[in-house]
């Protein structure tokens, strides 16, 4: 696609309320919105290891003619393989810059309350989720880039309006992360379930190590 198509194309883009909730559910967890222009448009970046390759193709699919240049891939100086892809420069990614970021820095939107749903919620936990162990049978967010304050106010949230009870376990003295109480687990699982069951390597962060059947 030449740069004149892309331009064209580009002005029938608007986001959709499923690209909405992943949009959202990755920028509290892996994503990123990144700016050239001081804020007037973003573009959305998305990375994952190999190995998740396939969840990066879920969100791909929903995203992909925000997509000129397709899925790539690149080794870091770890030696570790990623996959990763850029959208498209946009105006409509604006107003999630805007609630995001800081001076350069990712915080937790006072709105979040209004953005937060099943599905962005299921997808910050498999950009940052993971299964607590076979005898706890609950789950933890790792939430280490943000503020206990901005935690807090997730937790509200959380309560309000899916009845999920939450507690923040410190690490180092001045990073938390965000514990699903046992007693909310399965509330928690059947909230996120429909779409991680859709992507294989998701399974282990679900704390579903056996095969199937």
């Amino acid at each position: 696609m030449n740069t004149t198509e892309i331009r064209e194309s580009k002005k029938t883009l608007e986001l959709n309320d499923v690209q909405r909730s992943i949009l959202v559910g990755t920028l509290l967890g892996d994503g990123h919105l990144e700016t050239q222009n001081g804020g007037k448009t973003y573009r959305l970046k998305i990375e994952h290891q190999i190995a998740q390759r396939d969840y990066l193709e879920w969100i791909y699919d929903q995203f992909k003619e925000w997509v000129p240049g397709g899925i790539r891939s690149r080794v870091k100086k770890n030696g570790y393989e990623y996959v990763l892809f850029d959208t498209c420069t946009h105006g409509a990614f604006r107003f999630y810059g805007q609630q995001f970021y800081t001076d350069c820095t990712k915080h937790i939107p006072e709105l979040i309350e209004k953005l937060l749903d099943p599905i962005a919620l299921a997808v910050w936990f498999m950009d940052d989720g993971s299964w607590k162990s076979s005898h706890h049978k609950t789950f933890i967010i790792h939430t280490l880039g943000y503020t206990k304050k901005d935690l807090e106010l997730v937790q509200k949230v959380l309560k309000k309006k899916f009845g999920i009870e939450t507690s923040l376990h410190a690490q180092k003295g001045k990073y938390w992360r965000l514990y699903i109480k046992s007693e909310s687990a399965e509330v928690f699982r059947k909230l996120i379930e429909p779409y991680t069951s859709q992507i294989p390597s998701m399974q282990s962060k679900m704390g579903n190590t056996k095969p199937k059947q």
